[in-house]
Parts: structure tokens; C-alpha cells; sequence
């Protein structure tokens, strides 16, 4: 900001040795605009409310810049005029951020992007953490809203991933007030027969709280499982916001459609697994094989869930899982190879007992066996206290009883996990 006070200082200099100039207009040959390719001439008359031709004094240049950089998107901002030409130089914020929805009953993507760059012309998607341009776009949101019959004040804030611990990867824009839920759920696309179970699942998925990324991703992962369960390996589903927004008590509930386009009823042929991986083909054909599961839906997500168990219990919480099936249409069957990236293995970093005696965490210690420096077995925790118990008989008085509760916390840069075991008596 010195930077820019320092340079119009010397322009008014400069300008000022013709005289009087403050109420002045001068009529620059051309206007330029020179530092940062990301925004146009024209997106920068257009937010300036410059037309060609139009005559200026120094205190309207001098606010010219200020507008510029109180939009929040330059760092810094320098004019001169040299009679002729008013250049601009402008230098870029780096600390711009991509905008994230929240609660805003909005589709996020390029038509929701145009609508915003018409009314804000430096919006390219992203936006500072302070300034006008991030006013303007929570201003724009309240006015969509308007439009909609809904009148709300919408906020702006960091947002640095669900936990809050991470770095700030976008800004959040969200309704405080009222609460924004999930509407109405229209089907489309759903055979009759299956309608009924269709219902129950949209009884269960109702009224939830309203979040524009992970609501209608969540309604389409669960009724694509649910029709993978039926034996419908090509099903698509999309779930899109339809409908006019619906003012309630305390509420604004967001209707949506769910599009179901079925495909054919399929069985798996196979289910093909890595060489080396820690679940034998031989097991991934048993299940496949068997008489009671030859649907897709209870062969599948049965080896699945054998490959989630081995590597988890072997440390590797990060294990990605992905299926790629091959359709065969003429007999409506299915091939599977499923593609497993284990990840990294997370180890024990150190394990604590609390709410407990000297005694009795002495007699814990004895029987834990899961030590830091192994890898971590979320199956060893849930089975841990029983077999304690069926091999120690002051344990089994002593727990009589008692709730016990296992507390992780994995660290992604280091790989570790702190477990702390927690133990209540009634």
C-alpha cells in the first residue's frame, strides 16, 4: 500500500506543475493495463466503469486505483499519465482461493462461474480472503437468492477441510441462519418393482442437513449401492437440485431429483485380483462361486470388504480399492479387476490406558500385545478387551461391566497412530 501512495504521489507531482489539476479532466489517448495477464483490458474497464473517450481527473485516477486494490486481487497497484496513455501496472495477490458452497443451494461449475463473472468482472472462480471482490460475490449469492423468494444473509470463511485441521484450501460460503436441509426427493427412472425399497431408502435419506458437494454426491453413492446389491452393474445415478427452494419453520429445504437409468440385471463371471495382493484369487473365487452369491451385488462387495479388512489390519489406512468392470451385454454378465493401492503403513506410536488403577493398567499392559512400532490393527482394538478378559480373571471382575472406548488419532504426515483406551464403570 506504501508502494502505491509513494507513485500517485509522484504522478499529482508531476501533474501539478501545470497548475491546478485536482478538479481537472484530462482525456487519456488510451487506458492500459499491464502486470497480470489474468484479467483482460476489458474485464478491467468493466469493473472500473471506464468507457473509451470518457475525459478524468487526477482525484478520479487516483480512485481508480484505490478500487483496484480494495477489490482484494492485486497486491499492488501503480498508475501513471503521461498526457497521453494512463497505464495501470498492477501486480496479483497469490493468495486467491477457489470458492466452496457450503450450504448453498447453488450447483457449483462453469454456469454458476458465468453468472458471477456478469456481475463481477474480476471473479475467475477464485476469491481473497478480504476485499470487495469477496463481498460481492457473498452480495451475488444473497441476490440469487432473493430471486428465489429466500432473503438470507450469506457469510464468507476460510475453510481448511472438514476436520479444520488442515491448510486453507478454499473460502466456505454458507447460510448461518435459518438451517438449509434436504428437500423433497423426486425418482426418475426406477423400475415399478423395486419402488417400494426405493421409498424406504428416501425415508431414511430425508431431511438431512444441506451441503451443495457432499449431499447429492451422498444420494447418488447410496442408491447406486443399492441397485449394485440388486445385481445392476451399469447403473447410473444422478442426483441434481430441482425445483424451487421451500421456505419452512426455521428451515429451507432443497428439493432434488434423482435420474436412475438401470442398465441390465447382471451376474459376475470373475473378479480378477493383483499379483501379491493380501487376498488370494483362489478366496475372490470361492465367494464368487458360491451358490448364494452370485449377484453382483453380494459377490462384489464381499471381496471387497476381505481386501479392506487384510490391509487395514496390516496398517494400511490409506488403502484405495477400485474395481473396473467389462460388461458383457449378450449375456449379461460382468468381469471384474479390481486395482489395489495400499498406500503407506501406519505404526503404533504409543498406547495409554486411561480412567484406570496402577493395578489394573498393569494387568492391561501384560495382555496388549499390539506394541509401538507395529502396524497398527484396528481389529486387534475391537477384539483387544474380551480376550483379556477370557484370559485373565481379575480383568474379567474388574471390567464387569465396564464401557470401554478406543480413541485413534492417525497422523497422514507421519504415518503414526496414538491409541488411548478409555474405561468407564457404571
Amino acid at each position: 500500500m506504501r508502494r502505491l501512495h509513494l507513485v500517485l504521489a509522484l504522478a499529482l507531482a508531476a501533474l501539478s506543475l501545470a497548475g491546478p489539476v485536482s478538479a481537472q479532466k484530462f482525456l487519456p489517448r488510451s487506458i492500459q493495463f499491464k502486470g497480470d495477464p489474468e484479467y483482460t483490458d476489458q474485464e478491467l474497464l468493466d469493473f472500473l466503469g471506464l468507457k473509451k473517450g470518457e475525459g478524468l481527473s487526477t482525484a478520479e485516477m487516483n480512485g481508480l486505483a484505490q478500487k483496484l486494490i480494495a477489490s482484494g486481487v492485486f497486491e499492488n497497484v501503480a498508475y501513471r499519465f503521461d498526457g497521453q496513455d494512463l497505464v495501470f501496472t498492477l501486480t496479483g495477490d497469490p493468495t486467491l482461493y477457489p470458492v466452496r458452497l457450503g450450504n448453498l443451494p447453488f450447483t457449483p461449475g462453469p454456469d454458476l462461474d458465468a453468472r458471477l463473472h456478469k456481475r463481477l468482472p474480476l471473479y475467475h472462480g477464485k476469491v481473497p480472503s478480504a476485499g470487495d471482490l469477496l463481498d460481492g460475490v457473498r452480495h451475488a449469492f444473497e441476490s440469487m437468492l432473493a430471486s428465489e423468494g429466500v432473503k438470507a444473509t450469506v457469510a464468507a470463511a476460510p475453510y481448511a477441510g472438514p476436520d479444520g485441521n488442515s491448510r486453507v484450501s478454499a473460502m466456505s460460503f454458507t447460510i448461518p441462519s435459518p438451517t438449509v436441509r434436504l428437500g423433497t426427493i423426486r425418482m426418475e427412472g426406477a423400475s415399478m418393482a423395486l419402488l417400494p425399497r426405493l421409498h424406504d431408502l428416501i425415508q431414511l435419506s430425508s431431511n438431512p442437513l444441506f451441503d451443495s458437494v457432499t449431499t447429492l454426491a451422498g444420494l447418488e453413492q447410496k442408491f447406486t449401492a443399492f441397485y449394485l446389491d440388486q445385481g445392476f452393474a451399469a447403473v447410473k445415478v444422478q442426483a441434481v437440485r430441482c425445483g424451487a427452494l421451500v421456505t419452512a419453520p426455521g428451515a429451507i429445504l432443497v428439493p432434488v431429483k434423482v435420474s436412475i437409468h438401470e442398465g441390465k440385471l447382471y451376474k459376475i463371471n470373475s473378479i480378477h485380483l493383483p499379483a501379491g495382493a493380501l487376498v488370494t484369487q483362489a478366496e475372490a473365487d470361492k465367494l464368487v462361486a458360491a451358490p448364494d452369491k452370485l449377484t453382483l451385488g453380494q459377490a462384489l462387495p464381499g471381496v471387497l470388504a476381505l481386501i479392506e479388512t487384510r490391509y487395514k489390519e496390516r496398517g494400511y489406512l490409506d488403502l484405495v480399492v477400485t474395481p473396473h468392470p467389462t460388461y458383457h451385454d449378450s449375456t449379461g454378465s460382468v468381469d471384474y479387476s479390481v486395482e489395489i493401492d495400499p498406500g503407506t503403513v501406519y505404526r503404533v506410536a504409543y498406547v495409554k490406558f486411561d480412567n484406570v488403577s496402577d493395578e489394573l493398567r498393569s494387568h492391561l499392559m501384560h495382555q496388549w500385545q499390539l506394541m509401538p512400532g507395529e502396524p497398527f490393527d484396528q481389529n486387534y482394538l475391537d477384539s483387544f478387551l474380551s480376550k483379556a478378559e477370557s484370559q485373565d480373571p481379575l480383568l474379567r471382575r474388574s471390567l464387569a461391566g465396564a464401557f470401554s472406548t478406543f480413541e485413534t488419532s492417525a497422523n497422514p504426515a507421519t504415518h503414526d497412530v496414538d491409541v488411548i483406551v478409555k474405561l468407564e464403570k457404571p
